[in-house]
């Protein structure tokens, strides 16, 4: 059975073809495809989803500041920039976001939610191992959520800075969140699961300074509300690591495995199709000094020129 039955709306100005120069166009093409096309799966929420595997990557040009925050929708960047610091300094306690306003792991950290996992023993919030703890703290033992694990396990982060700098051409500018020893310990086990970094070098005898691109792999892909975080997550990264390496950010690279449409977010995103996108914002810093990739708290972030169309309401599927 697929979706083909589905009614989707009359959408002339949305063509896979013929709008190269804005980025955001292949988000809004892939969802039409999935929802034109897409198997009709179950999936572990109960909710289901119109399900398409291992659609072409999406491309989103990171060049002269730009930041691919979509703009058919407004996105929550509080929220976004907030998860990826948490991510950045290892931390799995979700509580630590809720007290910041940010509730996006709030199911998944519930008392409720820890006990359908085998996860009862945790104290709500604590998600175990997730994103944060495997970028800096990989092969580590985890015990908990407020455990100190200072120097204990392989620091993907930090590797992935010191060859930037020292090591720009190597192949293995990689860094990992899917350790299979501990999904078990995992409230979830991670959709985003690895990134690859590539330094391209500039001509010789030439002050331009190297550019940095990012390349990630998302095993499972939530269309309507997970991926417009994960682009503008992982352009943010990217902006960050070009900070504290002196190169300049250049471009994002999405490849998706199961990129997915929940049946509950259908006609919210049938909506979202129906506007056209607006110019993607600039990224500035709010201080020159910043030289660690722990120095960056979130008033750093200046985000210019975010022009986008309404929020549109969609539920989360936990």
């Amino acid at each position: 059975m697929n979706s083909s039955n589905l009614s989707l709306p009359a959408n002339g100005h949305i063509k896979t073809d013929d709008h190269r120069e804005h980025d955001e166009y292949q988000y809004l093409s892939l969802i039409r495809r999935v929802l034109s096309t897409g198997d009709i799966r179950p999936d572990r929420t109960g909710t289901g989803t119109l399900s398409l595997f291992a659609p072409p990557n999406l491309r989103f040009s990171l060049s002269d500041s730009t930041l691919p925050l979509l703009t058919t929708k407004r996105t929550f960047l509080r929220g976004i920039i907030e998860e990826l610091l948490w991510f950045v300094h290892g931390c799995t306690d979700s509580t630590v976001l809720t007290k910041k306003g940010v509730k996006i792991w709030d199911g998944n950290g519930s008392k409720a939610f820890l006990e359908s996992r085998g996860l009862g023993h945790r104290r709500e919030g604590d998600l175990g191992p997730v994103y944060g703890f495997q970028w800096r703290h990989f092969g580590a033992e985890y015990t908990d959520c407020d455990g100190d694990y200072t120097g204990q396990g392989a620091d993907q982060l930090r590797e992935c800075i010191q060859k930037i700098k020292e090591n720009p051409t190597d192949r293995r500018i990689i860094m990992s969140a899917w350790n299979p020893k501990d999904i078990p310990l995992m409230a979830l086990p991670p959709c985003h699961l690895l990134c690859q970094f590539y330094v391209h070098l500039p001509p010789p005898n030439t002050s331009q300074k190297p550019k940095l691109s990012c390349l990630m792999y998302q095993r499972s892909a939530d269309l309507g509300l997970g991926i417009p975080f994960n682009i503008a997550s992982y352009a943010l990264l990217t902006h960050m690591m070009a900070r504290v390496t002196g190169t300049d950010a250049h471009e994002l690279i999405i490849q998706l495995g199961d990129a997915h449409v929940y049946r509950d977010h259908v006609d919210a995103l049938k909506t979202q199709l129906e506007r056209e996108p607006r110019v993607f914002p600039k990224l500035k810093w709010a201080r020159e000094e910043i030289d660690d990739i722990e120095d960056f708290v979130y008033d750093d972030f200046v985000v210019e020129g975010y022009n986008p169309h309404p929020s549109i309401a969609m539920k989360m599927s936990v």
